[in-house]
């Protein structure tokens, strides 16, 4: 019986051991993506809410868009040494078609009465002052504001005083004015804008899915890659360590629900293709995440770079946008690559329900469209390669006629809010510059030679040195200038509009009449020169950052392919494809929209986020081309990458361009004419530029586009014509399942 019983131990205990490993391996599965699950619930639940607050710590006067180094901003801090407390105008205008009465100017007395009981003034309200014709009538309400800041309860608390139906009506313009409308407009990005966003993201996903379920999981991604950006964002914004204003907040959103959803995808399409290989679900995706990992993170790391560029920007609401939108891409990289593949471990193939892939199905292996794609494409590679790109070249063409001078701030809207038509009767009734006086800072003792100077300037209305005290009446007896540590200020009233054009070059008269005056050292800011700056600045920064964020990109593609011709050839593809955006773009906003013009700083953008985004598109093809590459040499490699990545970078595509289409719900110019050119830009560079051009060119360069690494010394059917390796290439693995 002992050798018996010797001769069972053996065997009873290695198999209670294997029994145990066995379900010990199996709980660790279920455990670790239902942790990552509850851990992704509970900072959604925590972070989540911060969306919504977001609006609270948005930044959207003029301050937020100063150049940090340009002379409009060395005058704002030294006009802080003439006054108590900075200001900034709301402008209150009255019209009473047919002149105004008696009755009328009793009721306008009545509101500057209410506004002074408000309590919400700083300094003087300003006398009643009549047009010329006697149609309409002004008063100036100055407001508190640090560099220009301005509440939007205080301009709505003015409008709820002053805007009654009847015949006399009443609007509030002026800087304060145009801020407060911003922040209104704005402030439907909690809702309206995310909530578009979604819808059709969700319609989308359920036409390329065919699932009720995968769109679900998604969108789920998604809002938590949003919540948690939110609170980050929210956490620095509210320190002081960042500026958000309402355009970076947008741009924001639409970045994290495109970037996430393009990840989705991708690992989604790496899942299903997996599932069809391997019996386990858990195998399947731990398969279709080593594949996806390496092109996510190298994507997400080149939005990330192309985004952290903008800090080399010398405006405060563009180097803002870098590190905010770099929160947002690691927000998304996170929820993609730890709580998308839990859910997707769990649910395992029910999550493609009621299309759920089969283990061995023929399915994985057919591409539909794509397959018909490589094979033209293996057919006809020089052929396309030349026709596309000269097409990209001739719509490029029209790229300099894009116009990007700048718009005035009421043409910034694209509907007439309170604001611009105040500032259109402004306009029509008043000398154009009444209110925002250009500011001219210089050495007490060169007054006299200043005040000579700048009455020499063309579009010049009147010259008032600052007496300390805003001073209506014309009657009243003069006052002598306020000096302050030898410096004196003077108010020079434009006669053109604040915002535009002319007002600008009427600036750029004054800086170059006043630099050239001895002893002065004259500084000219104020309103207009901060726009004037704002938009040289961002020209500047054009030039700086397009080479930065170019070297940027092409040394994380080389490191990512281990090659040097590739990246040469995809930077190139892109810039293309962006000359070719733009192109198109000053077509259709001049001749289809009928846009006045561009603000400097939407090239730019369109530049970072194009490239940065475009360059996506083909690291998803170009990793996969790579790894088929070195299995079965370049040309099938490059074949069977189209094929494989086609869908899905497509969907990608098609759900980025409707992201950032979305935008286009705001009335905002700005945000009209980014929605266009990335959406419009995305559909270029994924339908042509990564479907036909990128491999075209490819297989034009065959083997040499990896050089310097071993894959460019792999010897195959690329030193053939045929083009029998347009199928797919079968594995022995794959055989034997079939």
């Amino acid at each position: 019986m002992r050798q018996v019983t010797s001769s069972l131990t053996p065997l009873t205990t290695p198999s209670c051991t294997g029994s145990d490993s066995v379900r010990r391996v199996r709980n660790v599965r279920w455990l670790v993506p239902a942790l990552l699950i509850v851990g992704w619930l509970v900072v959604g639940g925590v972070f989540g809410p911060y969306q919504a607050k977001l609006s609270e710590v948005q930044k959207n006067d003029n301050a937020a868009f100063l150049p940090s180094s340009a002379e409009a901003t060395e005058v704002a801090e030294l006009q802080e040494r003439f006054v108590d407390q900075p200001t900034v105008p709301a402008i209150v205008v009255y019209l009473h078609r047919g002149g105004l009465t008696l009755e009328d100017a009793r009721t306008i007395q009545g509101d500057v009465a209410k506004i002074r009981a408000a309590n919400i003034t700083v300094g003087e309200i300003s006398p009643i002052i009549p047009s010329r014709d006697g149609e309409a009538a002004q008063v100036i309400v100055p407001l508190a504001g640090a560099d220009g800041e301005v509440t939007e309860r205080e301009v709505s608390l003015i409008r709820d005083i002053v805007q009654r139906p009847g015949p006399l009506t009443a609007h509030v313009a002026g800087p304060s004015g145009i801020i407060a409308d911003f922040f209104e407009v704005f402030g439907a990005i909690d809702g309206l804008l995310i909530g578009v966003t979604a819808l059709v993201v969700a319609v989308i996903l359920i036409v390329v899915y065919r699932s009720p379920i995968l769109p679900l999981v998604v969108l789920t991604t998604v809002g938590l890659a949003l919540g948690a950006s939110a609170g980050v964002v929210y956490a620095l914004t509210k320190n002081g360590t960042l500026d958000l204003n309402g355009q970076s907040q947008g741009i924001l959103s639409v970045l994290v629900f495109g970037a996430t959803t393009d990840y989705a995808l991708l690992l989604i399409a790496r899942a299903r293709e997996e599932c069809g290989r391997h019996a386990s679900r858990w195998d399947a995706v731990r398969a279709a995440y080593k594949g996806a990992f390496e092109p996510i993170v190298a994507s997400g790391g080149t939005v990330i770079a192309g985004l952290l560029c903008l800090l080399f920007s010398d405006l405060a609401s563009n180097r803002s946008l870098g590190p905010i939108g770099a929160i947002g891409i690691v927000a998304a990289l996170l929820a993609s690559l730890t709580f998308l593949p839990a859910v997707l471990a769990l649910l395992g193939r029910a999550a493609f329900w009621p299309f759920m892939p089969r283990y061995g199905s023929e399915r994985a292996l057919r591409h539909g469209i794509w397959d018909r794609v490589a094979q033209m494409v293996s057919r006809r590679h020089r052929r396309i390669w030349i026709v596309t790109s000269l097409v990209l070249l001739l719509a490029a063409a029209f790229a300099p006629t894009f116009r990007a001078n700048g718009v005035t701030q009421t043409d910034a809207f694209l509907k007439r809010v309170d604001a611009v038509q105040g500032e259109e009767i402004l306009q029509g009734y008043f000398p154009a510059g009444f209110g925002t006086p250009a500011v001219v800072i210089g050495r007490a003792e060169a007054l006299e030679p200043m005040v000579t100077a700048v009455k020499s300037v063309d579009g010049v209305e009147a010259v008032t040195p600052f007496t300390g005290t805003l001073d209506f009446d014309p009657n009243a007896k003069a006052k002598p200038p306020k000096i302050v540590d030898g410096l004196v200020e003077i108010d020079v009233t434009l006669a053109d509009a604040a915002d535009s054009p002319t007002a600008m070059r009427a600036v750029r008269d004054l800086r170059e009449a006043l630099h050239a005056v001895p002893g002065a050292d004259a500084l000219v800011g104020g309103y207009t020169a901060t726009l004037l700056d704002t938009q040289t600045t961002t020209s500047r920064d054009l030039r700086t950052i397009v080479p930065i964020v170019l070297a940027v990109i092409f040394v994380i593609l080389a490191l990512l392919l281990r090659a040097l011709v590739a990246p040469l050839m995809l930077i190139a593809t892109v810039v293309l494809s962006f000359g070719a955006t733009l192109g198109v773009a000053a077509l259709v906003f001049d001749h289809l929209f009928g846009f006045p013009g561009s603000d400097p700083v939407v090239p730019l953008f369109a530049f970072v986020f194009l490239v940065a985004l475009g360059i996506d598109y083909n690291i998803f093809l170009m990793t996969r081309v790579r790894e088929e590459s070195l299995r079965h040499g370049t040309r099938a490699g490059t074949l069977t990458g189209l094929r494989v990545t086609g869908g899905v970078i497509t969907s990608a595509g098609v759900v980025l361009a409707a992201t950032f289409a979305a935008l286009s719900v705001l009335p905002i110019l700005f945000l009209a004419q980014m929605a266009f050119l990335v959406a419009f830009g995305v559909l270029l560079d994924t339908l042509v530029v990564r479907s036909l051009l990128v491999p075209a060119a490819t297989l034009e360069l065959g083997r040499r586009i990896w050089w310097p690494s071993r894959a460019a010394r792999i010897v195959d059917a690329d030193d053939e014509e045929s083009v029998q390796d347009a199928r797919p290439p079968v594995s022995a693995g794959d055989r034997a399942e079939r």
